[in-house]
């Protein structure tokens, strides 16, 4: 049965009003509910707000570096340090190294290290762990969170407005017929609905196309972060030792770098990012990753310590010239659903929890004013006048310089990040833009020279399947795949006969998997619960064929750590 079919018979839905429904409890969208309740709190209204989490519990699904820059949590929480934020460890020190390749390094001198690569006042956190303090924080004030449930479905009032979301339906088996355990979605409606889904939201991307909010702008563009968690031994621990690496073993072609976080408790967080408008289909981000770990600068602070966890997840390069209109009559996008993040920094939940309280702000004006469904437009309005514009307008060049190729993307990032501020320019008085969407950049695999990876040594480089383990993914196996094909004769007579199947390289997760039948034709086989959530087959696909769409509630990785 489609999903039609099941409403028209178990329906109608149940539904629940609200004065406010946020899409997502992620820093941007527990930020958004909690300057909500402050600003009904001070000036004695009541104003009800709900939160939806795709995962099992706010922080499940959240991965980043982290290094974050609390100058948004302590406007939103002035005394986090004493309400117990889990903002521990300050960052020590800067290292900015450039891998001349897979032995040799170069460290950038002090004095040299742009300003974009400077820490000092930030801290080294799990924001895992700060997500599940906000989550705290948004309940005592009165919020609304309900974990497990994914919000399937915008819904929209007959003059096209934004009226809430649906919930996926729970119980339905691999060829979509209700189960014994069958419960249909239910609906959330608000006067404004907040998207807060992170990088490439699966209702953002429909929210954009619908009301044709990037008209004008440039395309987004993403990269893949990699990352895993280590506890080292305690002789190698640094605490609040922040190091970023540039060059091998990415090629001058390719945009890429690497990052090492110390926290406390020798631990120690790690990574590597690659922009996903590569050209080379032979190219794994995830076997670049653990190549990348086996460089001497890496190993000697992981050696002798033990990998805790793994995760992955696109990130927002494009910046503010592929920031779409973040306001349509009903809602609203913020933080990565929006694409605020700044790669230059390598930084987004500073940028998601501002951009949610400026639209926290827009909103209460608007539901205490009577009014509902129409558009925020206060919300980018105070935007354009605060300052994350003021620093995603300087920092917005960085990766289209790249696309010129690593040297000249390296050099102009001194330029704008270290010359231009010491003649006293907040912003570069040029702005490039990108291109062209990530998908489009693939060539053909017998244009590209194949790149061999060695095997994993199960002690410090890893396969797949390890991986995901430690990323405690989890998805109720006989519910309908959430990876869907458009075209199921895609995969093999084009990503396959042209790209070599780029989608079993570029997934971090093993999900995709190409086959011989028993007559020796290929098969795309979908191991969809090996599915971290990450995004990266609904971007990278040369085709555009793969449409990832919401699984069960509850379902994907549970980050622990992380």
């Amino acid at each position: 049965m489609t999903p039609q079919e099941i409403l028209a018979q178990f329906g109608p839905r149940e539904s629940m009003e609200y004065d406010v429904v946020i899409v997502g409890a992620g820093p941007g969208g527990l930020s958004t509910a909690i300057r909500l309740k402050q600003l009904a709190e001070k000036a004695g209204k009541e104003i009800n707000v709900v939160v939806l989490e795709k995962g099992s519990e706010p922080g499940a699904h959240i991965l980043s570096g982290a290094v974050m820059d609390p100058r948004s949590i302590t406007e939103l929480f002035p005394n986090w340090k004493e309400l117990g934020a889990p903002l521990n460890q300050p960052v020590t020190s800067d290292e900015v190294l450039f891998l001349t390749n897979e032995t040799g390094v170069f460290k950038t001198p002090d004095a040299f290290v742009p300003n974009n690569f400077h820490n000092e006042g930030n801290y080294v956190i799990s924001l895992g762990a700060v997500t599940r303090w906000l989550a705290e924080q948004a309940e005592a004030l009165g919020v609304e969170i309900f974990p497990g449930f994914a919000a399937a479905e915008v819904l929209y009032n007959d003059d096209g407005s934004v009226k809430g979301v649906a919930t996926g339906n729970m119980g339905v088996d691999k060829s979509g017929e209700p189960t014994d355990n069958f419960q249909l979605g239910m609906e959330l409606l608000g006067k404004y609905t907040v998207f807060a889904e992170g990088a490439r939201g699966h209702l953002g991307k429909q929210l954009i196309a619908n009301f044709k909010l990037d008209a004008g702008k440039a395309p987004q563009s993403f990269g893949i972060g990699i990352k895993e968690l280590w506890e080292i031994d305690p002789a190698k621990a640094k605490p609040g030792l922040v190091v970023h690496t540039a060059g091998w073993p990415m090629d001058t072609e390719t945009f890429g770098g690497g990052f090492l976080y110390h926290l406390e408790g020798n631990k120690v967080t790690l990574g590597f990012v690659v922009g996903l408008d590569y050209k080379n289909p032979w190219l794994s981000p995830f076997e670049e990753m653990q190549r990348w770990k086996k460089h001497p600068s890496i190993m000697a602070h992981i050696e002798g310590g033990k990998r805790l966890s793994y995760g992955a997840r696109a990130i927002n390069n494009g910046m503010l010239p592929s920031l779409p209109k973040t306001v349509f009559p009903g809602g609203a996008l913020i933080g990565c659903d929006a694409g605020y993040m700044n790669a230059s920094r390598i930084k987004g939940s500073h940028a998601a929890i501002k951009s949610g309280m400026l639209c926290a702000e827009a909103a209460f004006e608007a539901v205490v004013g009577g009014r509902q469904h129409d558009e925020l437009s206060a919300y980018p309005a105070a935007f354009e006048q605060s300052w994350l514009h003021e620093e995603l307008n300087g920092a917005s060049n960085f990766k289209p310089w790249f696309k010129k190729g690593m040297y000249v993307g390296m050099a102009m990032t001194g330029v704008e990040h270290w010359l231009l501020p010491k003649l006293g320019f907040k912003a570069p008085p040029w702005t490039l833009k990108n291109p062209a969407a990530d998908h489009t950049f693939l060539k053909p695999a017998a244009e590209c020279a194949k790149i061999e990876y060695p095997k994993p040594d199960g002690k410090y480089t890893f396969d797949r399947l390890s991986s995901v383990f430690v990323s405690n993914t989890n998805h109720e196996e006989h519910q309908p795949a959430h990876l869907t094909l458009k075209n199921a004769s895609v995969p093999v007579n084009i990503n396959l006969a042209k790209y070599a199947g780029p989608e079993s390289r570029y997934c971090p997760a093993g999900v995709y998997e190409f086959v011989k039948n028993e007559d020796n034709s290929d098969r795309l086989v979908i191991n969809a619960q090996n599915c971290v959530h990450c995004k990266t087959c609904d971007i990278k696909d040369p085709t555009q064929n793969i449409v990832w769409v919401t699984p069960e509630g509850g379902g994907g990785p549970n980050y622990a750590g992380m």
